[in-house]
């Protein structure tokens, strides 16, 4: 199958009205053709932590969203993409819960990373550690084997509990690439046609690397998973937050990838009234990306802005961002923080609101999105212009729960009456239905307060102009008689 040149949608399974069902209410009675791209359900499957990112199979639905035929029913109408998170699976899975049990004599044991795997006698060692890109303080996870009373270490890049909730697994295990092949198999008999491997850069451990992205190992698993997905029509979405050259590096490969510059250079933009770093980026991406500004996570600044940014211009961006009630995700590593101490790995926030809850910056920053060569994503809180729920962090502690409110049905329905987001129904209907945006993308020099972007295709032309002092933008289309059109966003 191939990518629908469209607008996606990006949800999690329970935001939008409860559950898989509702879900599926509210596209059809608010959104029927507004996702034509698809639709990105973040991880449904049953999980122990993460907010899903730490599964436990991938074969069953978590009963409390639905199950399989709610998947199925949604397909129907729109390509459904899920997350494969092909770097760890939970530690409450029953392949982890039986190797607790019976440790190395587990069926299950040769699926994941121990530390004998890293280092031969397997005892870290910190200046091994030292050089790797850190998501904990230590990258691993000590149990205690039921039955024999034995420690075991095992590898754990993610997760804030001790021991961790998300165990990684050693790709190079054969039985790790057949339980892949279980799952991706699964999916397309669930009519699933995209798979966002999440996680994909820190599969790859290597003593002497960062153990992200090493190459070329990750190419050779990308490769036999791509291979594998497309014998059973599935198209995959690498799934890299890496210095923008690596991300590069994956399209130069032929793999779709993301665009995590773009959140930040669009925020910068709108914020300083500046087009000149935008538009230069602009003229020299590749285009085989998926576009977002907003997402689960947040606005991803390092190592994705690595050599792009100066720490003094991303420093102003993110204190603008705090003043509008964003919270931060920091780096770990000493060695992969900037020289000068600057840590910031991403500014989690609502879009609309970092845009200080202005409608017009807000649909300029859209608006720009939606002429940039790619898939373009929108998030379930930015589709409704969602703010930022504070009050959901204090409840939960965890940070990017600021941009993760789960909306009632009640909500929905007030929130697409609101002026702003019918102007961005719009805007995502002319990005999903006219042709231009399958021809030629072009960048316009001007003045460094405006931004010009175009599209055309045979006799179809559509123009952007986003006045950065104002915020005001426009789109000068040719229509299907040829007259020139005024669309004032």
């Amino acid at each position: 199958m191939a990518v629908k040149n469209k607008v996606q949608l990006i949800t999690y399974p329970d935001s939008l009205g409860g559950d898989l069902k509702s879900l599926n209410q509210v596209l059809e009675t608010y959104f029927p053709n507004t996702f034509k791209g698809g639709i990105h359900i973040l991880p449904p499957f049953p999980s122990s932590g993460d907010r899903g990112f730490a599964p436990l199979t991938y074969t069953k639905i978590d009963p409390k969203f639905g199950d399989w035929q709610d998947i199925r029913k949604i397909g129907e109408k729109h390509d459904v993409l899920v997350d494969l998170m092909v770097n760890h699976i939970s530690r409450k899975s029953e392949f982890f819960q039986d190797f607790l049990k019976h440790g190395r004599k587990s069926k299950y044991a040769d699926l994941f990373l121990t530390l004998d795997k890293i280092w031969d006698d397997g005892k870290p060692v910190r200046e091994d550690i030292d050089k790797m890109f850190l998501r904990r303080n230590v990258p691993y996870s000590t149990f205690k084997i039921e039955e024999t009373g034995e420690e075991e270490t095992v590898w754990t890049t993610f997760g804030k509990e001790t021991p961790s909730e998300q165990i990684d697994l050693d790709i190079k295990s054969p039985a790790v690439k057949e339980l892949f092949r279980e799952f991706l198999t699964n999916f397309s008999k669930q009519n699933v046609k995209i798979v966002r491997l999440d996680a994909v850069g820190y599969i790859t451990k290597k003593l002497g690397t960062s153990c992200f992205f090493v190459e070329p190992e990750i190419y050779e698993f990308i490769d036999w998973i791509t291979e594998l997905a497309s014998s059973l029509d599935i198209e995959l979405l690498p799934e890299v937050h890496a210095h923008y050259k690596t991300q590069y590096k994956l399209s130069k490969h032929g793999n779709w990838i993301y665009d995590f510059i773009l959140p930040y250079m669009v925020l910068s933009t709108l914020i300083n009234k500046s087009s000149n770093k935008l538009c230069d980026y602009l003229k020299n991406r590749p285009h085989k990306q998926f576009t977002m500004l907003d997402c689960h996570d947040g606005v991803p600044v390092k190592p994705d802005l690595d050599d792009l940014v100066e720490t003094k211009d991303a420093q102003k961006i993110v204190d603008v961002c705090l003043e509008r009630g964003a919270n931060l995700s920091l780096i770990y590593s000493d060695s992969h923080k900037n020289d000068d101490g600057f840590d910031v790995h991403q500014i989690r926030c609502s879009y609309y609101s970092v845009l200080d809850c202005n409608d017009d910056a807000y649909l300029a920053a859209r608006a720009i999105q939606f002429f940039t060569p790619g898939i373009p994503q929108v998030y379930y809180v930015g589709l409704l212009a969602g703010k930022n729920d504070e009050e959901n962090v204090k409840v939960i502690g965890e940070g990017r729960e600021i941009n993760r409110h789960n909306f009632t049905m009640e909500e929905i329905d007030e929130s697409v009456k609101k002026d702003v987001v019918q102007r961005l129904l719009k805007l995502i209907d002319f990005r999903n239905y006219y042709e231009a945006f399958d021809g030629k993308f072009t960048v316009h020099n001007t003045e460094d307060d405006q931004i010009k972007l175009s599209w055309q295709k045979d006799d179809k032309i559509c123009t952007l102009n986003v006045n950065l002092e104002n915020y005001k933008s426009i789109i000068e289309y040719t229509d299907k008689y040829g007259n020139l059109k005024i669309y004032d966003i």
